[in-house]
């Protein structure tokens, strides 16, 4: 996105904007990245090379290049589309280089019979760079602009909301559009607009998802978002079934990276890719495929950014600010930083990660006597073994002067049950960890939750312990067995273990690591667990410990994790008032 000095209103309808872009932009670029001059990872520089292969010798398989009508479709982005949000509100939308490429590359190649040579554009570029207002205006131009009788539009994705958030985009630049406003008309209000009509066209934009889908859409573009969220080819099948009565129908794909080499995303990926590189041809086919070229490190090195994301070259964008942030972040969080890697760097990365490095944790230990902290705040996650797993139990001591960090106290049972045996499986010293009071065990082949019971009424007296976070769907239980026993345990709060509630308390966690605002006592089970720990994530990027993919116990952090998100819904919400009443700034 342009961040130049321009007008802050879009212009009046009786004064469109006019700014004829001379001689030929997507080709310009094309030749920029080919010959260097303009930086792109591999698949880009394949693409490019395509193109003008494809000028060169493209005419023998009834490939034209229609300038004028890439010309048609940059100029309709200039003079009729405007940015929203931000400092970008308003602004007309001066598409970047790359853009111009991708825009001028879909509009622009046709076969002999004068329809678009591309049924289907994949681009996969980093987060932050633009695609999803580059995909909503090739909406808005499929709908009013490319002389196609009742055009269908549609936002498409798995699901109703995920469609809404492109849509948005378009409905967004209908509002800052007098020209499309005068022509342009609504189905609902404000946040809920779900169509946009071209009346005088019969055509119309519209989300729509896989539940949708027997309506029986026949689109004329159809703009699916995210693909790297879709679990199967459910949605782009349901958009091309509908293609076949469109003799230039277009499916434009846009994503992230992904985190699954079989997933659907990676199938169109790597199709994409073969093509670029000229392993296959498919001459209807487009892709546009952000990466690194191969040992670059963009953890290390900023000079790569540019090919995860082509915006950097031209604009100074808010988000490189934040870019810098998550990358030292990732410095010391392995799992963090595949995520960043996937999102702003275009690394395909597994799903399960390696949670925290090591140099982060042993810099946290610090030598502390629990003892004599009596009498302070605390928070606590349990983490309760079904049969003969390891029980978990970490208070978060609140800090009592300025400066000081959290500590933790970390407790956790064993049955003894096999204890040697246990030792064998999981190749750590157990009976040695006994021996130094670093774990409890407890007669039997389970681990006895009255004697978690008792400690935790013990600690109760110690310390005033606000809360103790637990397993929501083994409480009761362990509640009824207090009260049948006359333990009278501190306040118990169910805490979830999806990623609803355990990615807040991750993200607490990792922060507090990383700032340096919590200490450990180097207790050695914890160390441990805090070295077995995997991250797996979901489609919508939300984070947690997994168990499963675990390469040991974690029991001891899953129960530190907890109690980091009881923790941080203390921290006092921003108050409205506050800013009214009592201004920063006087």
């Amino acid at each position: 996105m342009e961040t130049k000095p321009r007008r802050s209103k879009a212009p009046a309808a009786s004064s469109p904007r006019r700014r004829r872009l001379p001689g030929d932009p997507a080709t310009r670029y094309a030749k920029a990245v080919v010959s260097g001059k303009t930086i792109a990872g591999p698949h880009v520089r394949a693409a490019c090379a395509r193109h003008i292969k494809d000028l060169e010798e493209g005419a023998a398989r009834g490939l034209i290049w229609d300038q004028e009508a890439v010309v048609h479709a940059l100029a309709f982005f200039t003079e009729v589309l405007c940015l929203n949000g931000g400092e970008y509100e308003g602004k007309p939308f001066e598409l970047l280089a790359w853009q111009r490429f991708v825009v001028g590359s879909i509009f622009g190649w046709k076969t002999v019979d004068g329809h678009r040579r591309f049924r289907v554009a994949y681009g996969e570029t980093a987060k932050g760079s633009g695609k999803s207002p580059l995909a909503a205006g090739i909406g808005m131009y499929g709908m009013v602009a490319d002389n196609e009788a009742r055009a269908e539009i549609y936002a498409a994705a798995t699901k109703k909301d995920q469609a809404m958030v492109l849509f948005r985009d378009a409905v967004a630049m209908w509002q800052l559009s007098p020209e499309l406003r005068s022509r342009l008309k609504t189905s609902g209000t404000g946040e809920n607009v779900w169509n946009l009509a071209y009346l005088e066209k019969g055509a119309f934009f519209r989300p729509i998802s896989a539940d949708d889908g027997q309506s029986g859409p026949r689109p004329h573009i159809a703009l699916i978002d995210e693909v790297h969220e879709h679990r199967n080819n459910t949605v782009v099948e349901m958009m091309r079934a509908g293609t076949k009565s469109r003799r230039q129908a277009l499916i434009f794909m846009i994503t992230n990276s992904g985190s699954s080499k079989t997933s659907t995303c990676w199938g169109y990926h790597d199709y994409g890719a073969k093509i670029a590189d000229g392993i296959l041809e498919d001459d209807t086919f487009f892709s546009y495929i952000c990466s690194l070229d191969v040992g670059e490190d963009p953890i290390r090195n900023e000079k790569c950014w540019a090919k995860a994301n082509p915006s950097l070259q031209e604009a100074d964008l808010p988000g490189i600010k934040y870019l810098r942030e998550q990358v030292r972040e990732a410095r010391g969080m392995p799992a963090k930083e595949a995520l960043v890697r996937r999102l702003c760097f275009c690394e395909w990365t597994e799903a399960e990660n390696p949670w925290i490095s090591a140099d982060i944790w042993l810099t946290r230990a610090a030598d502390y006597d629990w003892q004599e902290l009596k009498g302070r705040r605390a928070w606590a996650g349990l983490d309760l073994s079904s049969t003969t797993d390891l029980t978990g139990l970490v208070l978060w001591i609140e800090p009592v002067e300025e400066g000081e960090p959290w500590r933790l106290v970390p407790f956790c049972w064993l049955p003894d049950d096999s204890l040697q045996r246990k030792e064998e499986l999981d190749r750590v010293p157990y009976l040695a960890w006994r021996a130094a009071g670093y774990l409890d065990t407890t007669p039997g082949r389970a681990v006895s939750k009255l004697q978690v019971a008792l400690k935790l009424a013990q600690l109760a007296e110690h310390f005033d312990i606000q809360s103790v976070a637990f397993d929501r769907w083994r409480i009761e239980d362990f509640k009824a067995l207090a009260a049948d026993n006359g333990v009278e345990l501190p306040p118990m709060e169910p805490f979830g273990q999806g990623y609803q509630s355990m990615s807040p308390a991750l993200e607490a966690m990792e922060t507090h690591l990383l700032n340096g605002t919590v200490e450990h006592p180097a207790h050695p089970i914890l160390t441990w667990c805090a070295a077995n720990a995997v991250v797996v994530s979901d489609a919508a990027e939300n984070r947690k410990l997994s168990k499963d993919k675990a390469t040991g116990r974690i029991d001891l952090m899953v129960a530190a994790v907890m109690g980091a998100g009881l923790v941080s819904r203390q921290q006092p919400e921003a108050n409205l008032n506050d800013f009214i009443y009592e201004p920063l700034i006087g």
